[in-house]
């Protein structure tokens, strides 16, 4: 049985979803971003924090200029004068997020090449040791980088509100509630998430 099969047959709702809009999967949803190594997208991550996308997108290409037009290596960040990283858009907290991240890598504590032989909450573990780096952070990594099939950010606005749309909910549910409620979509917790995600971009306004 196919994971689309089977998180079908484990939630009518999810399965509707299916039906509305097709076949989706992690691959394609990766393919919408630009392809970085592991570094670079951790890096993009903390830059996107708390910004839309389209701002987040300026930003760091902004930065990029800095370093023509590529990812900047952790030296090389370390070197630059905090003042250029925060003229290209970058916020003093933002600032000090990226200068750790690059110290981390440098010093071994964070060791990219090994993170994919870990496990999920092995990886999260990792990650959110880094300042500016949440679990929400630390599963979208999982998600969109690694492709992990059974992740669920059950802190995500958008998914807590494509589920409160979904399923009916009076309030919008909070991350315990997902958390339980995605119990039944194991071991494809991440398909379930890119189907509630892609029900809200597709929901009428």
């Amino acid at each position: 049985m196919t994971a689309h099969a089977e998180l079908a047959a484990s939630d009518p709702v999810i399965a509707g979803l299916i039906d509305e809009l097709g076949k989706l999967d992690i691959d394609t949803r990766r393919r919408r971003r630009p392809p970085v190594d592991a570094y670079g997208m951790l890096l993009r991550s903390v830059i996107g924090q708390q910004l839309s996308v389209k701002a987040a997108a300026t930003i760091y290409d902004r930065m990029l200029e800095l370093f023509g037009g590529r990812t900047p290596t952790p030296e090389e960040l370390l070197e630059i004068e905090p003042q250029d990283l925060r003229d290209v858009g970058l916020s003093w907290r933002k600032v000090e997020y990226v200068r750790d991240l690059a110290g981390h890598v440098i010093s071994g504590e964070l060791e990219l090449d090994e993170l994919e032989r870990l496990t999920d909450d092995e990886v999260i573990a990792e990650l959110t040791a880094i300042r500016g780096f949440g679990l929400w952070s630390a599963q979208m990594f999982l998600i969109f980088f690694y492709g992990r099939p059974d992740v669920l950010p059950s802190g995500d606005l958008g998914i807590r509100r494509a589920a409160q749309r979904a399923y009916g909910f009076d309030e919008l549910p909070a991350p315990a509630e997902l958390d339980e409620l995605g119990e039944r979509w194991r071991p494809h917790r991440s398909l379930a998430s890119i189907y509630l995600w892609e029900s809200l971009a597709n929901a009428p306004v």
